[in-house]
């Protein structure tokens, strides 16, 4: 690290709400680009390493929750700082220990350039492999959401499965979601912007609790 700039080594990162950092890399499913996406959502997921025994364990929830990705017009696509035939054996090898099938690809990022872009080396927790890192994007390419995990403890695919429920619906729907939100709860309605919109707040039919605080059923 530079000592006269402390921030000089540190990662690039993406911002949320701003075009996702383009991509084409070889993949266990022949070449893809970000562009291969558009239309559909994208839950781009780094791992560690091929052949480690959390990765192993994310993965297969991925795997097991590809149909109800799909049903949410959802992609899935890994990455790690592994080569093609990696993948290929790795992916073999959960299949025939535990039976569980890979369906989506795998991107090999032997340059690092996937990497890099999206930020997903952390100089002080990984300074040779990918972090778990977990990335939303929105049919037009723009990154909504950003998760990070230390490399000793695996995702939540169950709530990434939420969040991806939750981005689709206040974007359907123009609202917000409270903590822990699950399809069918209440969600927030978005707090006036005037005096005037706040004061008639209280008639406007929501569950009020304060001009700031009203939710509703959808």
């Amino acid at each position: 690290m530079d000592a006269n700039n402390p921030t000089a080594n540190a990662p690039v990162m993406p911002q949320l709400n701003r075009p996702a950092p383009d991509f084409t890399a070889p993949t266990t499913h022949g070449e893809k680009s970000l562009s291969d996406y558009k239309g559909k959502w994208l839950v781009l997921f780094a791992h560690p390493a091929d052949f480690t025994p959390v990765c192993t364990t994310e993965f297969m929830a991925f795997a097991q929750r590809a149909d109800e990705f799909k049903a949410l017009n959802t992609e899935l696509l890994g990455l790690s700082i592994d080569g093609i035939h990696a993948h290929i054996a790795w992916t073999r090898s959960i299949k025939q220990n535990f039976d569980v099938e890979i369906p989506f690809p795998i991107i090999a990022d032997l340059s690092m350039k996937v990497a890099d872009a999206y930020g997903m080396v952390q100089p002080g927790a990984s300074d040779t492999s990918a972090v778990r890192a977990t990335f939303v994007i929105d049919p037009e390419g723009v990154l909504r959401a950003m998760i990070y995990y230390p490399m000793s403890n695996g995702r939540s695919i169950d709530e990434v499965v939420r969040l991806v429920k939750a981005l689709q619906t206040s974007d359907e729907h123009g609202v917000a979601t409270p903590e822990a939100w699950q399809p069918g709860d209440q969600v927030i309605v978005p707090p006036p912007a005037t005096d005037m919109a706040a004061e008639a707040r209280k008639d406007e039919g929501y569950d009020y609790v304060d001009w700031y605080f009203s939710k509703k059923t959808l």
